[in-house]
Parts: structure tokens; C-alpha cells; sequence
């Protein structure tokens, strides 16, 4: 299963992370821990398409997680207010503040290609693909949709 995974760095490390579909799968948080902790837990989700921050400004944990897994880094253009993560939060059961901003970093990265997503979706059920998360990893990866369909990249200068 491919996620998208927010993570929410500082003394507390919050990690959350959502399906392809917009759907929480995984949620924790842990003091003290660092980089290879929030590795281990995004793994038990499955496979990063998208590690998303709640800031604008680039982090150093984000990006190190990022480089770990070879995977795009998502940072908003401006950085989260505490409403709409408390609004993004009203909508799951999680309580915990940490585990809050990074299911609101996910979040915010999944609505920003949300359409590209679903239309994704759309054209591999009408093309009868079977594993449409991996189309949408794609996707989330920069392939075009239909780079993406046939496994193939265009060459791009």
C-alpha cells in the first residue's frame, strides 16, 4: 500500500499517515525519537509516495526521512494554521496534538492532488488496471497519467 505520511518534527515526533484514498492508516507519536523511528513507523503503513510537513519552512527531519525513503517531499506554501488542523483532526479520532499536525500535513499534501488523483483513478478503471495505488504513486511522482498507465517515462528535458 503506498501513504502518505505527514510528519510533525520536534521534542514529540508526530507521524501520521493516509491512503492514496484520503483514509487514516497509521497514527503515532514518541519523545525522544528521531529519524529512523518515524522510518520504522511509516513502514508499518506501507510505502511513502509523499512525506508531507505542516510548516513551510523545509525541515531537516522531513527531508532527511525523505531522502531515507527516495520519496517527494510536500511542504505547504504557507504553513498550517492550528484551525484547520484542528479542523482536519474533528474528522478522525485523534486526540494527540503531534499526531493532530502530521494527519493535518498529510492531509493538507492529499486535497492538493486530490483531482489529479481521482481522475487517475477514473481513467485506470475505465482502462481495467488492477493496481490503481500504484498508478497513483505514480502519479504523485510526477508521471503524467498516462506515463503512469503504461509504466514508462516520457523524455522530459
Amino acid at each position: 500500500m503506498h501513504v502518505i505520511a505527514g510528519v510533525d518534527p520536534g521534542a514529540t515526533i508526530g507521524v501520521s499517515c493516509i491512503s492514496l484514498d484520503g483514509k487514516v492508516v497509521l497514527s503515532a507519536h514518541g519523545s525522544g525519537k528521531g529519524a529512523m523511528w518515524v522510518v520504522e513507523v511509516i513502514r508499518k503503513a506501507g510505502t511513502p509516495s509523499l512525506i508531507a510537513s505542516d510548516k513551510h519552512k523545509k525541515g531537516s527531519l522531513v527531508k532527511k526521512v525523505g531522502a531515507i525513503f527516495n520519496a517527494r517531499v510536500f511542504y505547504p506554501y504557507k504553513d498550517i494554521s492550528l484551525e484547520e488542523k484542528k479542523a482536519f483532526a474533528r474528522a478522525s479520532s485523534i486526540k494527540n496534538p503531534h499526531e493532530r499536525d502530521a494527519l493535518a500535513a498529510a492531509i493538507y499534501a492529499f486535497n492538493e492532488y486530490k483531482n489529479k488523483l481521482m481522475q487517475a483513478e477514473r481513467i485506470a478503471l475505465e482502462k481495467n488496471y488492477e493496481n490503481i495505488d500504484e498508478i497513483k504513486a505514480k502519479v504523485l511522482n510526477r508521471y503524467s497519467i498516462d506515463e503512469a498507465l503504461h509504466n514508462k517515462r516520457a523524455n522530459r528535458k
